[in-house]
Parts: C-alpha cells; structure tokens; sequence
C-alpha cells in the first residue's frame, strides 16, 4: 500500500487511527505543518485538496512562498564497507564522493520503478540493479 497522495505539485503521507477511525495525514515539501482529516477516503481526498488550496491562498496573502527551500546538503548515514566502496569508486573515476552520490541519486531517480518493487504485502525492497 502507497501511503502517500498527490494532488496538483504537492504531496500528503496517510494513515488510518483505528483508535480513532479515522483517516489523517500531513503535507510533505513545505516549512509548516499542515494536517487534514476525514472518516472515508473520499473525505480524506477532499480534505486534503481543501488543505493545499487553503495553504496556497495563505501564504499568497502573507507574501510567503508555499514550497519548502532545500539547501542541497544532507547528511546520510550508511554501512562502513558501502562508504569506503563509493569512496574508492569515485577516487578510480577521478570525481568526488559528493559527485559520485549525485550521479547514483540521479540514476535512481531516473529508473524508480526498478530500483523499487513492492511485495504482494506492500512491503517495500530495494532491489539491486543489473
């Protein structure tokens, strides 16, 4: 299951409170918090699209820019052994680490659906590519 819906260029993360019953969610890719609500999902969608719109219009009458500025920098934590292969990799390619992490960041990103299989379960798994 993709618990993640679209709607114009923004996206929202979802989930069901049983405890509740009721489904929420958050917008993803902007600086503030920005949750909705709804009982079905049709109610979830809505809400969501009422969140975005009501979002929009308020950043709009504030002068504010809706969209959340990335820097460009993140730190990422990985295995020893995988490091010091990227390392040696890009030291045989004449390219930084940095350059080499931007190109693999690129190529995954051009070829998502191999990178990324799901299970029957919905369980996702990185597979290796060929």
């Amino acid at each position: 299951m993709n618990d993640i819906i679209q709607y114009k260029s923004y996206y929202a993360s979802v989930h069901f409170s049983a405890d509740d019953e009721v489904f929420h969610g958050k917008i993803l890719g902007i600086n503030d918090l920005v949750n909705f609500e709804g009982t079905s999902v049709k109610e979830l969608k809505a809400a969501f699209e009422e969140a975005v719109e009501d979002y929009i219009d308020t950043c709009s009458t504030i002068g504010k820019s809706p969209d959340k500025t990335y820097k460009g920098t993140f730190n990422v934590r990985v295995p020893s052994v995988l490091h010091k292969e990227a390392s040696i990799f890009a030291a045989i390619n004449n390219i930084t680490l940095n350059e080499f992490v931007k190109m693999a960041m690129h190529f995954a990103l051009q070829r998502k659906e191999q990178v990324i299989k799901r299970s029957a379960e919905g369980d996702k798994e990185i597979i290796e590519m060929v």
